[in-house]
């Protein structure tokens, strides 16, 4: 019996597989050892992890992550074990959970649209290259973050036609200083700028919204996607912005000579059944 997490910066999805069946799940925050400590992340599990599977056999642990790169990896195991008790962790990215998922041993490109972004190039066997996303500040185009980084840098700059920023402030009910409190002053802010992602799907049909959303693919497209070999590839999108604004990345991507491949909102059902079959 194995317990499989995928977790981004938003929530964690957990599975409990035996013989390549999921038996049962449960959803929490999401963990990222970037902005969370170990006792951060054992505090959250132990509360709304553990009462869930608390019965149930668990042998061993695989733990895909956003943040999870190896020096960071120690956190989460540290955290999961002690919740668990239990020595049989592995910790990987979250960018692996996405390649494992859609390419199998396929080779392919492979990108995460989800509160955050990242991209790499998968050789069948393993990552051979990944552009550094660089974070929602210097990088992280197309995420459910830098689109409500630019939505709201549009509302207050009063860049937006008034009856979508009155819209914008009906929906929200929050004043200037109290959004700048939550950026700059508060803990996860590119959970909280991701939320505002869904303005952006309910006001789609305004060239102003279409004009965000379609910049802010192109910008991921050109400066991440382009630099691999992506005229000899299929590309492979992941994540919740990818589902939900799939029609919008297959125009962009048409325009920029990108063939995409397949886009799903979540990687569970992929890992699944990638851990079956090995």
């Amino acid at each position: 019996m194995i317990l499989i997490a995928d977790s981004g910066s938003t929530k964690t999805d957990w599975s409990v597989v035996v013989h390549g069946r999921r038996v049962n799940s449960v959803l929490t925050k999401g963990i990222n050892p970037f902005f969370q400590t170990e006792e951060d992340i054992f505090e959250e599990l132990k509360t709304t992890l553990l009462p869930n599977i608390k019965d149930l056999p668990i042998q061993s642990v695989i733990f895909y992550g956003a943040g999870c790169i190896p020096e960071k990896q120690p956190i989460v195991k540290k955290a999961v074990s002690r919740v668990l008790s239990i020595d049989n962790i592995e910790v990987k990215s979250d960018l692996l959970a996405a390649v494992h998922s859609v390419c199998g041993k396929e080779a392919g490109i492979v990108c995460i649209l989800g509160t955050g972004s990242n991209s790499c190039f998968y050789d069948g066997a393993e990552i051979v290259t990944n552009v550094s996303p660089l974070g929602f500040i210097l990088g992280d185009e197309g995420s459910g973050a830098v689109l409500g980084k630019l939505l709201i840098g549009d509302v207050l700059k009063n860049q937006l036609p008034e009856p979508l920023r009155e819209a914008f402030f009906h929906k929200y009910n929050m004043t200037m200083p109290e959004i700048i409190d939550r950026v700059y002053r508060q803990p996860f802010p590119n959970r909280f700028l991701a939320g505002f992602s869904p303005f952006l799907a309910e006001h789609i049909d305004s060239p102003e919204i279409q004009a965000i959303v379609e910049g802010s693919f192109r910008a991921f497209f050109k400066r991440n996607v382009m630099q691999y070999e992506y005229q000899a590839y299929p590309v492979h999108l992941v994540g919740s912005v990818a589902f939900h604004y799939q029609d919008i990345l297959k125009k962009v991507a048409g325009e920029c000579g990108i063939r995409l491949g397949k886009i799903i909102q979540q990687p569970m059902e992929g890992l699944i059944n990638y851990y079956s079959e090995n």
